[in-house]
């Protein structure tokens, strides 16, 4: 079984960091926060 899709929850700066490696490797990933200010940001920066 690979994994393909992946959920951070979180978008600060270890979460995003993890988002981003994890899409550099090919997966999908679906960040989540609860602070729509700070997920607009994590999004921005990747």
């Amino acid at each position: 079984m690979d994994i393909q899709k992946v959920m951070v929850v979180g978008s600060g700066l270890m979460g995003s960091g993890i988002a981003q490696v994890c899409a550099q490797a090919g997966l999908d990933v679906l960040l989540h926060d609860v602070f729509d200010e700070a997920l607009q940001k994590a999004v921005k920066n990747i």
